[in-house]
């Protein structure tokens, strides 16, 4: 008796084979997480960490399909080269001229970002309704790369004033120029490093994208006193797990969100691609990441 297309669709998506690729590629917490919730869920497949060098892209990509692979992450130095090897780039990423997830769909690779949508999914998880007030604002520190789906998040939740500051005030103003050429740069203000403390008085959000504060770099100096204390503050890095910024809000009273959030809800929605189970975040795979991180320093 022949299997059912239907059951021969549900063989593959429980064999599936996915990746991370990047260069270098040995830091990524993404296997332990997918490999996770493949136990978790009792799927059968696997993702695995692949160094591929910038030269080497370009075929790899373009042998997702034949290596077997349904799809898989992508992160620094190549989530930006990779747009223009993909057949379907999708709204956020084409926004963002990034991209960290990619699936085949179709015999075509598409590619979409969702690291915002993790930073967004982890505040919603760690502190519901943080975005309650109509006429939020935030203050978002730094800059670079990992700014810009961070900003995209807020303006797309409807923040109405989000101030970037950055120690290169240069670079600041390149992401809100980005966001005016997509007609998106109106809630956007750039302001001197230098104004940090005093733009505290008024915000409901502060958030840390610099790394500044994360383990072997230089703290975060930062006076918190014109912060209000019902101000969501967040910081992205999550070696160690309660920044010196987080630990000073909590000490006074804020509510904070830590940022190994953002690092497991941005992998819910690739994992639901590929392997067709939408993962949950839980303490388990908390836990499990910390405890790489323990083990490794």
């Amino acid at each position: 008796m022949q299997p059912s297309p239907r059951s021969q669709q549900s063989d593959l998506i429980h064999s599936a084979k996915a990746f991370v690729i990047g260069w270098p590629i040995s830091h990524s917490k993404s296997p332990a997480i997918h490999s996770h919730w493949l136990e978790t869920y009792g799927l059968i497949g696997s993702y695995e960490k692949i160094a591929v060098e910038p030269d080497k892209l370009e075929s790899f990509i373009k042998g997702l399909a034949d290596n077997g692979f349904v799809g898989g992450n992508v992160t620094i130095p190549h989530k930006e080269t990779v747009l223009s090897l993909v057949d379907v780039v999708h709204p956020t990423a084409k926004r963002l001229g990034a991209a960290n997830t990619l699936w085949l769909e179709d015999g075509k690779i598409h590619a979409d970002n969702t690291d915002g949508y993790g930073f967004l999914a982890n505040l919603d998880h760690g502190h519901a309704g943080w975005d309650k007030n109509a006429k939020s604002k935030a203050l978002v520190l730094g800059a670079g790369g990992a700014a810009r789906p961070i900003v995209h998040g807020l303006i797309e939740r409807g923040f109405e004033k989000v101030t970037v500051v950055n120690r290169t005030r240069q670079r600041a103003e390149a992401l809100a120029l980005h966001f005016d050429a997509l007609d998106m740069g109106k809630a956007i203000t750039v302001a001197d490093w230098d104004e940090r403390e005093s733009l505290l008085e008024d915000i409901d959000l502060l958030v840390n994208t610099s790394s500044l504060g994360m383990s072997g770099q230089p703290s975060l100096e930062l006076d918190l006193a014109a912060l209000p204390r019902t101000a969501l503050v967040t910081d992205i890095v999550y070696t160690p797990l309660i920044t010196g910024l987080l630990e000073t809000a909590r000490d006074r009273g804020n509510p904070i969100v830590d940022g190994l959030g953002m690092l497991l809800h941005q992998a819910v929605p690739g994992f639901e691609r590929w392997f067709g189970t939408r993962p949950e975040v839980t303490d388990d795979v908390r836990t499990l990441v910390l405890g790489q991180d323990q083990a490794s320093s």
